[in-house]
């Protein structure tokens, strides 16, 4: 119980700390001949935009005739006005992210410069303050990044690969910048490069009784005995270790105190932390804490999210010097990469080994996508936008999203709305498809950055695994590898991803996994105290027989996109997918109305999937053809986008299935996270949520095949194989029946001898699992079966326990599987009616005429909604009721319906 004489104590804490928040102040953005109000924080396109200047750089071909911003110097200046003057102040100047090369004035004295966007940057200014006669200005200077990197590759590493990116639409020399690597173009993003004061940026004055002040924050929670990238013992306690970097100047013999409340506010517990350790600007200390005092964090479907907040007070004597908050949860979370074990492979999964996460000591199954940058410009990137894409992931039955490295470092606060929403957050340093320089400026530089990023977001419980960068190892070894003779490329990216980049992480956190690449082999072994401690297998394999890896593997032949041969087989699906056209109402948005055609301009302008200016793929090479012709330019680009949405949501169902499958199979497929979430303009890109919030056919459908119990038909072509599974991602065995229904496509049964029959099935199958409860061969088995006027519909029904629950629940999955193309079926027009039922936003669809396929409720422009249910398929007589909602989406009211 704590006394009121040391509650009083700690409560004089000190008060004279002067902090400035220059997003407060009044900025002016200088540029060639231009001067406007400015802000922070901002980038020089937005102030520009809000003052007039240019138009919205997104629209039409703007990112092109904008080009002379990003090649343009931008000057952010203002005048901080409430300095403290006395001797006894120090000075500091505080940027928690600055876009990408400045030159900083303050009091007309230089600063200093800067080149990375992704650490932060501080200045001790105390000299320049006091002796400042003229007003205070801060002035920041941003050079053109195009301009610079190019002329810093210019006299590079000639190893390196800087092409200039013609084909794709993107600027060059790209590696050689610590900046998102996206802003210089990619194969679904603009050219834009903006500049500007990107985060939050403060000035801090400190004197003799608050002498420190905290710019970053450890705190490290992890089981007793744990060790990064192993499994640890779930029944040790938990160790809670605090290390914090200061500015200033800190008292001899200063302690830390922990306090620990519950999200209600009740009181959890407060203790001096042990083994306190202080070092130049870093003070650090731990307790060990009892697992029966909190509560366990899940992802979401797993369990709840307890979070906690965490306050960490520096003390001098009974003085509280500084303090902290934080939010933290207690859990562990391992990518588990060891070797299959003999009791794995009794059970039938392959020899190799595993590629699998587990959390609080349970594998589970990886559902989810992945994240690009929301926004070409962070700054706009706001609370509402994020949450409201995270709660469609949610409702999406998504559990982790993998933020793909060449964007940027997401922000704390990003962090903080998955803690409470239980998404899992695959994060990924900044690296990507290409090879970075290693001389020792670089090399200090990474280390910078990646020290700072990864002390900054570890207390975060949904902080799943760091990544050194994107498909880095299946660079090197498909160009650059050579066992018997390692070349300097080989050589540097070990330097970086196998030692200096693991070492960032292993050395400051016990709680995280790393892994050098997001496609990654795994490692032979694993040495702690080795310079490179995870020894990478590369091609060191043991046989065909044994699996070892993730995939990420895509194939844009539009015939091969159902055949399941064509599927990569690993133990967890890290990317892949198919593109397709946001809607006619996200064009709407981007470009003129008389642009709205699919070979228009501005639509080809928008495509930069190689090859540039061209379809980008067999698919719509034919969808840009068939039947076209006879329509309208508005309804031809309707129709157009409309079907590709279809065909990639159709193409992913049945990918998704496949891995989903594999949990059963040999390969023990845990994880499959498709490319990509979301959008951040319009354009044909591999997205499931357009740049206005709008779900796609695909988001829908993967919210279907994400459900925890589902089947689904599995058909080879060529052999004329018919198999029906049921998956489970449960903790335990989910039993119940698999009824098979035969029918036309006027939804009439089928009938008549060498036709197939329906069925009812029973099935068992187990935690984490798949297992087959149908086969037959419609070759063989029913020659006389009209293809194109047969489909099977597959109704599961099975009860199973949620995990971390105790109550059994019924879980129903519908699909339906028609062996041959749409464009070739017998389809009827199915007389599909919609109408209102208890209240205004639910409807009731209906086929009465016969089998409706892809049925799609559409919202106008300027409406933020979604569907509890769309791009479905009823059966005659049947009856689905989407609830529409435009509110934040909330999964029990959005999981509702009458589907029969």
């Amino acid at each position: 119980m704590k006394t009121l004489s040391y509650i009083l104590l700690l409560a004089r804490a000190a008060v004279s700390q002067n902090v400035i928040d220059l997003g407060n102040k009044n900025w002016t953005l200088t540029g060639p001949n231009i001067t406007v109000p400015g802000s922070a924080p901002s980038q020089a396109h937005l102030d520009l935009f809000a003052a007039g200047v240019i138009g919205d750089p997104l629209y039409g071909e703007n990112d092109t005739e904008l080009l002379w911003v990003q090649r343009s110097n931008w000057t952010y200046s203002t005048v901080i006005s409430n300095l403290g003057q006395t001797e006894d102040f120090s000075t500091w100047l505080i940027f928690d992210g600055l876009d990408t090369f400045a030159s900083i004035e303050f009091c007309n004295q230089f600063i200093g410069n800067t080149d990375n966007q992704f650490r932060q940057w501080y200045f001790d200014v105390t000299d320049i303050a006091r002796s400042c006669k003229d007003e205070p200005k801060l002035s920041l200077n941003f050079g053109s990044a195009t301009k610079i990197v190019k002329e810093i590759a210019e006299n590079g590493d000639p190893l390196l690969n800087s092409a200039d990116g013609a084909p794709t639409e993107e600027f060059c020399c790209k590696e050689y910048m610590r900046k998102e690597q996206s802003d210089f173009g990619w194969d679904w993003a603009p050219k834009i490069a903006p500049a500007g004061i990107w985060q939050p940026a403060r000035v801090v004055q400190l004197d003799s009784a608050s002498p420190v002040y905290v710019r970053n924050a450890l705190i490290d929670i992890f089981r007793k005995g744990q060790m990064n990238n192993i499994p640890p013992d779930q029944s040790q306690p938990w160790i809670f270790n605090v290390s914090l970097d200061y500015l200033g100047t800190l008292p001899r013999e200063s302690s830390l105190h922990v306090f620990l409340d519950d999200a209600r506010g009740k009181f959890i517990l407060d203790r001096p932390l042990e083994n306190t350790y202080q070092s130049t600007n870093t003070i650090e200390g731990s307790i060990t804490i009892d697992p029966k005092l909190v509560d366990l964090w899940w992802p979401i479907g797993l369990g709840s999210q307890p979070l906690y907040k965490a306050t960490i007070k520096i003390l001098h004597g009974e003085k509280t010097i500084s303090e902290i908050n934080r939010r933290v949860g207690f859990r562990t979370v391992v990518l588990n990469l060891l070797p299959v074990t003999e009791e794995q492979q009794a059970q039938g999964i392959a020899p190799g080994s595993n590629f699998h996460f587990e959390v609080n000591g349970h594998e589970f199954y990886a559902k989810g996508s992945n994240l690009v940058p929301p926004d070409v410009f962070w700054p706009r990137v706001n609370e509402t936008k994020i949450r409201n894409l995270f709660e469609a992931v949610v409702v999406g039955n998504q559990n982790m999203l993998r933020v793909w490295s060449s964007g940027a470092y997401l922000p704390s606060w990003i962090y903080d709305i998955a803690d409470e929403m239980g998404i899992f957050l695959w994060s990924e340093f900044e690296f990507s498809d290409a090879e970075y320089p290693a001389n020792s400026s670089y090399l200090a530089q990474y280390e910078e950055e990646a020290t700072y990023q990864v002390r900054r977001v570890n207390h975060h419980p949904s902080l799943a695994l760091w990544v050194g960068g994107n498909e880095l190892e299946q660079i090197m070894l498909s160009y650059f590898f050579d066992p018997e003779s390692p070349g300097t490329l080989l050589r540097e990216y070990e330097h970086i991803f196998l030692e200096l980049l693991i070492g960032a992480v292993y050395s400051n956190t016990k709680s995280i996994g790393y892994i050098p690449s997001s496609t990654y082999n795994g490692f032979l072994s694993l040495n702690f105290s080795s310079t490179m401690p995870q020894l990478p297998r590369y091609h060191n394999t043991s046989g065909p027989g044994y699996i070892y890896a993730d995939t990420d593997t895509y194939n844009y032949d539009a015939s091969q996109a159902f055949n399941l041969s064509s599927y990569p087989i690993g133990r967890f699906a890290t990317e892949f997918g198919f593109i397709s056209m946001p809607s006619v109402y996200s064009w709407k948005q981007a470009i003129p109305y008389d642009q709205l055609f699919m070979s228009s301009d501005m639509v080809i302008h928008h495509n930069r999937h190689y090859p540039f200016g061209g379809p980008a793929n067999a698919t719509d090479r034919e969808l840009s053809v068939l039947g076209l012709e006879e329509m309208t330019a508005a309804v031809q680009n309707c129709a157009w986008c409309w079907t590709t949405q279809v065909f990639q949501a159709d193409y992913y169902t049945s990918e998704l299935a496949f891995y989903r499958r594999g949990s059963g199979m040999p390969q023990r497929n845990l994880g499959s996270l498709y490319w990509q979430l979301e959008d951040l303009w319009a354009a044909p890109t591999w997205s499931s949520i357009e740049p206005d919030g709008r779900w796609k056919v695909l988001f829908y459908r993967a919210k279907d095949i994400f459900q925890p119990v589902i089947g689904h038909s599995f058909y080879n072509s060529t052999t004329g194989d018919l198999e029906a599974w049921v998956m489970s991602d449960l903790w335990s065995p989910v039993s119940g029946t698999a009824k098979l229904s035969w029918m036309d496509w006027s939804g009439k049964p089928l009938s008549g001898s060498n036709k197939p029959i329906s069925k009812t099935i029973p099935f068992t199958v187990g935690a984490i699992n798949s297992t087959r409860v149908f086969k037959t061969n419609l070759l063989r088995d029913y020659i006389d079966l009209d293809f194109s006027n047969s489909l099977l519909r597959v109704d599961i029904s099975g009860d199973g326990v949620t995990p971390n629950e105790s109550q059994k629940k019924t879980y129903e999955h519908i699909s339906f599987f028609h062996p041959e193309s749409l464009g070739k079926a017998k389809i009827q027009d199915p007389k599909i009616r919609v109408s209102h039922f208890a209240g205004a936003h639910n409807f009731r669809v209906e086929a009465k005429g016969g089998v409706a396929a892809w049925v799609w409720l559409d919202h106008p422009l300027g409406v933020q909604g979604y569907f509890s249910d769309n791009g479905f398929w009823l059966a005659r007589g049947k009856q689905e009721c989407p609830i529409y909602s435009q509110e934040r989406l909330d999964k029990r009211r959005m999981g509702g319906g009458c589907s029969s």
